[in-house]
């Protein structure tokens, strides 16, 4: 079997286009289930976030399986496959564990060295695994990921040089503010003060990204921040760290008339703040004063046609991706911090070929000690034939040198064939012990089947 990754990003397709194709909550398991079960397939995972939607999946032949994962994408996402097919990337084998691993460090992400994608791409593994569709070649390519991920995070300046994409549309939502309001720019406002100083923040939505909006807010010198969700019990948690307010969505209108700044991240279907909202809003408010609405959602959360409305900046992801580094300075990251996981990302990819060659050896290995042991025990139950009184001890005594001879003979090709599996030309290597030992193909798949019926848990790299 092989990975083959399909899927589409903010690099190959428009905002609008990666809003049709997310894979929400609801209908993740059944996309899931959907490519698992097609021809081709023996178990996937899916990565689904702002800013991408990828299928990875371990398959035996790859332009069938290309074509039923294009197909289902299509399906789930409404997106006709004609349309669908102009946006998709495709990758495979080396250069789809190569993609993955990029991806888990930050590397592809639109502010590089973001660290958000590693949780997002741990939480699209343990989903999988809740689905019973990841498998046993993909729960190792994912541990090799999320080792890479922390590595890069731990072992590197690319957290220095990289930033959230909450950072970013922060930092340009305040320059906004700053440019049509003179007071937000007051010359006489303390030197350490924040870019969010003497500004009211809400941020609307309860989740992760929430939370680290809210976090981000306070940071940067918020002078107030409300936190608005339909649960008020999840905004108070999330307010709660941050001496914030709490309220519900039914004062969405009187709280974005109190704000300067909105941050809307909830990820719900249909718009969360509507154009008619908004302008209600605006008729609680003083004349002239700006109002920036930051969408970091996806489905997008805020009409567009808000932007239309007098003294309304409506900033979303496609803005934000389409500044590049001129228009965020904070995410141009440092060379030597990017090559730094690039570096990272070489050593985890030939650890992880390395690991797949010797899994892919190990059956032949267990195959062939299986056939020694059964001659070994065809042996003995012939001398137990012929040798009429053999007592028991006399007996085990045989058994124990005739296996101690087996293992003998068999320690130094099994163990030369797994240290030779990681170098090229190792199926040779395989195939060679195969005919000097004249073994049955089919015991060495039957174990191989075996092995892949057992789904291991992902490690630590996962849990932590």
């Amino acid at each position: 079997m092989s990975v083959l990754v399909v899927g589409l990003s903010h690099k190959s397709a428009p905002l609008a286009t990666l809003e049709r194709a997310i894979v929400g909550d609801d209908a993740l398991g059944k996309l899931l289930r959907d490519v698992s079960h097609a021809d081709n397939v023996a178990g996937a995972f899916v990565i689904s976030t702002c800013n991408r939607a990828e299928i990875y999946a371990d398959v035996d032949k790859f332009h069938g399986g290309v074509a039923a994962i294009c197909e289902l994408l299509a399906r789930h996402s409404g997106i006709p496959l004609a349309e669908l097919t102009t946006h998709l990337y495709v990758h495979y084998e080396d250069r789809a564990v190569q993609h993955l691993l990029a991806v888990a460090c930050g590397l592809d992400s639109m502010v590089i060295g973001e660290s958000q994608i590693l949780g997002q791409v741990r939480q699209a593994l343990h989903a999988a695994r809740e689905h019973g569709t990841l498998g046993r070649a993909l729960a190792d390519l994912g541990t090799h990921a999320l080792r890479a991920g922390k590595r890069a995070h731990a072992e590197t300046g690319i957290d220095r040089a990289g930033a959230s994409l909450v950072s970013i549309g922060l930092a340009v939502a305040a320059r906004r503010l700053a440019a049509g309001s003179p007071a937000a720019g007051d010359p006489a406002a303390p030197a350490n003060a924040g870019p969010l100083a003497a500004l009211s923040v809400l941020v609307v939505g309860a989740g992760s990204m929430s939370s680290l909006a809210a976090g981000t807010a306070a940071r940067l010198g918020a002078a107030s921040l409300v936190v608005a969700n339909r649960s008020h019990e999840h905004a108070e948690r999330v307010a709660a760290p941050f001496s914030a307010s709490a309220a519900g969505l039914s004062r969405l209108p009187a709280e974005i008339a109190a704000a300067d700044l909105v941050v809307s991240c909830t990820g719900a279907p249909g718009f969360v703040i509507t154009a008619e909202s908004v302008r209600e809003a605006l008729g609680a408010r003083s004349p002239g004063r700006p109002l920036v609405l930051l969408d970091l959602a996806l489905p997008r959360d805020v009409d567009t046609g808000a932007s239309a409305l007098p003294g309304v900046t409506v900033i979303d992801l496609e803005e934000l991706r389409d500044a590049g580094p001129a228009g965020l300075p904070a995410a141009a990251a440092h060379e030597e911090h990017v090559a730094d996981v690039w570096r990272i990302v070489a050593e985890e990819f030939a650890a992880q070929v390395s690991a797949d060659r010797a899994a892919r050896v190990a059956p032949t290995v267990v195959a062939l000690r299986a056939k020694a042991a059964g001659v070994v025990e065809a042996e003995l139950a012939r001398l137990a034939g012929r040798l009429d009184g053999l007592d028991a001890r006399s007996h085990r005594e045989i058994a124990q040198s005739m296996g101690r001879v087996a293992d003998k003979l068999l320690h130094a090709p099994t163990v030369r064939v797994k240290e030779l599996a990681g170098s090229p030309g190792a199926e040779s290597y395989e195939a060679a012990l195969r005919v000097l030992f004249d073994l049955d193909p089919d015991a060495a798949a039957a174990v191989a089947r075996a092995d892949a019926g057992l789904l291991p848990w992902l490690g630590e790299e996962e849990g932590q």
